[in-house]
């Protein structure tokens, strides 16, 4: 080891201690009597080809004399508690998520937090040592759509950089579940995240991109969230013939009736009503009067469902009348749009709101 540690330290340029006095070290780090720390656990970590958690974390029971049987064992019991789980635990999980996705819109993300990740680590462990692709699938499927959800929580409360990871899982489970619904969803809705850091162009091509996933092939009524996703983005880079048309489609392509919701996809609400609060929200981005009619439009059709919602609706309608110049009826959307975004929660909105400028 002293031999080993000393051409290691030589090779990277590493000051370590000379051999003789190696030897007391290693007797010290060994028996506990000091810590390892820099550079030694680098030299350790190239040497034994573990992490520091596997080299240097707690022993355990002080009886426990056989640390590596114990993971092992460990690993073994965490498979064959895996194996209880079948399509009814998955069921069962994806009615937690449903849960959680109804309480959001009720109190918002910011007081879900906790709930949420516990879920998130639950699915997540279970999909982990699940073996056959049977059970995998459904988990991996409940999987997408709970970090989906949370990343949508993440991003209203600001937490950019967990939402984007939230994505990520989002889509990598997607993509073990070999569901091109759930994946689309996670892209264009990632797409999102890259609109709020600045980033638009990437933001235009990765909804092109989850459109071109969606295909034909998915439900009407996901295909036209889809493409009103897309007319949202393109009205953020001022693409305002493109945005207009994508809404023009999702308008076509969306099934009739006030129903909002497919039992199959939870996670898609969109209906006319909804609609109209979407397209609303793009015209008032690209500073077009007709925001105001397709906004309240949206409130008489039912269109806002949660707290946040109605506090995205006050924002879009303080931009809609400040391009109209009339600043005191905007001013009064954003007063009231702040104070429900408060509630919400929502440190998106409220930024939006801030952005106006309308506020003292």
């Amino acid at each position: 080891m002293i031999q080993e540690l000393t051409r290691r330290a030589e090779v990277s340029g590493l000051p370590i201690a000379s051999p003789s006095s190696l030897q007391i070290l290693l007797s010290n780090f060994e028996n506990g009597k000091r810590a390892v720390n820099e550079p030694y656990r680098s030299l350790f970590r190239a040497i034994y080809g573990m992490t520091d958690d596997e080299l240097f974390a707690p022993v355990g029971d002080p009886g426990e004399t056989d640390n590596e049987s114990a993971e092992y064992a460990a690993l073994a019991a965490r498979v064959a508690a895996a194996r209880q789980i079948d399509h009814t635990t998955a069921s069962l999980l994806s009615a937690q998520t449903d849960y959680l996705r109804a309480m959001d819109c009720r109190v918002g993300g910011a007081a879900l937090v906790d709930q949420m990740n516990a879920h998130l680590t639950t699915v997540q462990e279970a999909l982990s040592h699940a073996i056959l692709p049977s059970i995998r699938r459904p988990l991996a499927a409940v999987l997408a759509d709970a970090a989906a959800l949370a990343a949508w929580q993440a991003l209203d409360v600001g937490a950019i950089s967990r939402a984007w990871r939230h994505h990520e899982t989002a889509r990598y489970a997607a993509l073990e579940a070999r569901d091109t619904v759930l994946l689309a969803h996670a892209m264009a809705q990632q797409a999102f995240v890259l609109v709020d850091v600045g980033d638009i162009a990437s933001a235009v091509e990765l909804v092109g991109e989850a459109l071109s996933e969606a295909g034909t092939k998915v439900p009407a009524r996901f295909q036209a969230w889809v493409y009103a996703a897309k007319a949202e983005v393109l009205s953020a880079a001022n693409e305002v013939t493109a945005s207009k048309k994508c809404f023009d489609e999702a308008s076509q392509l969306l099934p009739a009736g006030p129903d909002a919701v497919d039992p199959e996809m939870p996670f898609i609400v969109l209906n006319e009503a909804h609609l109209a609060r979407w397209r609303g929200n793009a015209l008032a981005t690209l500073g077009d009067e007709t925001a105001i009619n397709q906004l309240q439009a949206a409130v008489d059709g039912g269109g806002i469902v949660s707290t946040r919602a109605a506090a995205a609706l006050h924002c879009d309608l303080a931009k809609a009348y400040l391009a109209l110049d009339d600043r005191s009826e905007a001013r009064a959307h954003a007063t009231e749009g702040r104070k429900l975004a408060k509630q919400a929660g929502s440190i998106r909105q409220k930024l939006r709101i801030e952005r106006l400028a309308l506020m003292p």
